[in-house]
């Protein structure tokens, strides 16, 4: 499992979006000169995390972006899974059900779902208002990870 440039872009344009007051709509422009990601690779990003019922688009003279619910109530494996899938390190892992046709007798199996616990609880364990938090470390105080699982 490899985290692409759109999951990191994801996590750095909704870490911006919390930072700002919920009822603000932010534009695509405003975030990308904060970002310095383009405009147009924003735009690749936000339409899955507004399928995933994560941002609420508003257009018009006011328009832009928002966050769909509050910053906590986000973790950083909500975002990058919106953005990248399954976050599962081997293909038998991505679905509920291992359609593997080894996976009865697999004796690599047990390690890969323990490393894919891992990944899934470490990644869960970061609210978006943390991330938020931490990126500004002067004026924010940082509480530790939340064990939500």
């Amino acid at each position: 499992m490899k985290i692409s440039t759109r999951g990191r872009y994801a996590l750095r344009l909704m870490i911006d979006l919390a930072a700002h007051p919920p009822e603000q709509n932010i534009t695509l422009r405003d975030i990308s000169a904060r970002q310095e990601i383009s405009v147009k690779y924003l735009e690749q990003i936000v339409s899955p995390l507004c399928r995933a019922g994560l941002l609420k688009s508003v257009r018009g003279a006011q328009g832009g972006y928002r966050l769909a619910r509050e910053p906590r109530d986000y973790t950083a494996g909500d975002i990058l899974r919106a953005i990248e899938g399954s976050l599962a390190p081997v293909a038998c892992l991505e679905d509920e059900t291992n359609r593997c046709a080894r996976c009865g007798v697999c004796s690599t199996l047990s390690f890969w779902e323990g490393l894919n616990g891992m990944i899934q609880k470490y990644v869960d364990s970061f609210t978006l208002e943390q991330l938020a938090r931490s990126a500004c470390p002067d004026t924010c105080n940082q509480s530790p990870p939340v064990d939500r699982g």
